[in-house]
This record gives structure tokens, sequence and C-alpha cells, in this order.
């Protein structure tokens, strides 16, 4: 009997799946909705099973395929224990290992060469890889973390925005155009912040690089001070032994220019992308690779 390989990429948005042979050569993909084993376990759980079944039938294999593979899950929340253990009995592969997003990102952005990712997007987190040994820099979330995240760079413009509003802070131009958005309420701005989560929030970060790229001064002052933290994170993975970094996330692309100096020598170019890690991962867990090494 063949024993297929499955990666999957479960994100809050989407869940995408590769089947893959024993030595990790893909053959199929699939992609289903959300995969957010905290918020909506029983949702996340469906899609994972309804990717993996898309991208064996990609591959023109039988989607029962799926309950005799073996299967690495890369997804958010993956440190909390209980969504962990109630997600993981119910997974529908013969095997499976539960694994952060944020470790199959790194393995498909390095491949097995040591370094670390930021991913920034409407969170942030940094991850190091030193031989066998992985280790985490930030990621602790909005609430108390995720410094210079899209969710934290919309927070401070919305926070601006209400300074200028004040009186308090000059207006420019991206302040103007947030207190139009809520027709210059101050008071639907506060009541829009009361209740948005991180994402809405992460909605008016590019708003803020647009405007620093044309000179905005608000923009320009929210995105150096955004920048200093992300420069202060990388500064520790570096001086851990760091010697390649990539940054990963919707944002990446964006932050690169606004990086000090002394980091931008170690950037390097990802390799692949996260479900190609997922894949890669089962192959050194379950596949000839763990085999060959036992």
């Amino acid at each position: 009997m063949t024993n297929y390989l499955i990666g999957i990429d479960g994100g809050g948005t989407s869940c995408r799946a590769a089947v893959a042979s024993a030595d990790g050569r893909i053959l199929g993909r699939g992609k289903a909705g959300a995969a957010n084993i905290l918020t909506d376990p029983e949702t996340a759980l469906a899609n994972i099973g309804e990717a993996a079944r898309a991208a064996f039938m990609e591959a023109g294999l039988d989607p029962q395929g799926i309950t005799a593979a073996k299967a690495i899950v890369g997804v958010a929340g993956h440190n909390v224990g209980d969504a962990v253990h109630y997600v993981k009995r119910r997974l529908p592969f013969a095997a499976a290992d539960i694994e952060s997003d944020g470790l199959i990102a790194l393995q498909g952005a390095l491949g097995n060469h040591d370094g670390a990712v930021a991913i920034l997007g409407t969170g942030s987190i940094y991850i190091l890889r030193q031989g066998e040994t992985v280790s985490y820099v930030g990621g602790w979330g909005f609430t108390i973390g995720d410094h210079g995240s899209g969710a934290r760079i919309g927070h401070a413009l919305l926070q601006e925005s209400l300074l200028a509003f004040d009186n308090i802070h000059e207006a420019s131009a991206v302040t103007d155009s947030v207190l139009a958005e809520f027709n210059n309420e101050a008071r639907d701005v506060v009541d829009f912040a009361r209740l948005a989560k991180p994402g809405e929030f992460g909605r008016y970060a590019p708003r803020v690089f647009e405007g620093a790229a044309a000179g905005d001064p608000v923009a320009v002052r929210i995105l150096k001070a955004a920048a200093l933290t992300v420069d202060e994170a990388l500064d520790v993975v570096v001086a851990r032994g760091c010697e390649r970094l990539c940054l990963l996330g919707g944002l990446a692309p964006l932050y690169r220019p606004w990086l000090a100096d002394r980091h931008q020598a170690l950037l390097v170019e990802a390799e692949a992308d996260a479900l190609t890690g997922s894949v890669a991962v089962a192959a050194q867990r379950f596949g000839t690779q763990a085999r060959a090494g036992a």
C-alpha cells in the first residue's frame, strides 16, 4: 500500500493542503475555508478534511485515502493545549501532528538552513532555528504584544486621528482620510475601535504605508515607530547567532525599506511557501527521510 503524506497550512481565511509521496514529492493541492482551531474547531476540522480530499482528487487519487495518510497540520494556536488535543483526536488521518503555522512557514522559507523568519501580518512573531533548536520571539497577541503588526499600525493611526481631531497633534492627509470615513465624528471612531478585532485594525495598515511613501508626516511617524519595534526584535534573533533573515507575511514587502541598514545585508528571499514547508516537515517526520534516519 502506498504511504502518502499530507501537509496542511491552516489559516484564518483559508486552509490549503498538499498530498505528497513518501519522499516528499508533492502530487496535488487543494483548498477549503478557514481553519482556526481556537475560535471554531468544528469548522476547522471540516475544512482540513475538505482541503485534503481536494488535494487527493487533484492528484488523481481516491479522496478516501486521506484516512491512511500521515499529516502535519500547521495552524495558529498550536500551543493552546485544549484546542490541540480536541482537534488532534478528531483529525481524519492515520497519524498527525499539529505544529505552529510559523514553524511550517520557517521550513518553507529557509529549507534546512539555519536562520530566522519575521512574520509580519495582522500579528507579528519571530522564529529562529539553529540546528535542532527552534525558538520564538514575540507573538503574544494584539492585546499585549504583536508590536509592529498590521493591527498595531492600524490602531496607532486611529489614535493619531483622534489626537488630530482634538488638535493635540497635527492633522495630515492620512488622519483626515480616517476621520472622513467616520463622517468626522470622533465618537464613531471610538465605537468602532471599542469592538474592533485585530484584523479590522489591520485593514488600516496599508494606508499608513501608502501615506508614508508619499511623505505624510503622521504616517511616517507611525511607521518609523513600528519599524523600530521590528528592528529591536531582529536584534534579539541576530544576537542569538542568526545570520539569515527572511521577512514573511502580508506586510513583509512593505516593511523592507523601513528596516535598519544593519539588518538589510542579512535579508534573504523565501525558498518556498508554508504549504511546501508543511510537506517537508511531514517527510522528515513520517516519510522515507524519517525511516532513513531511524
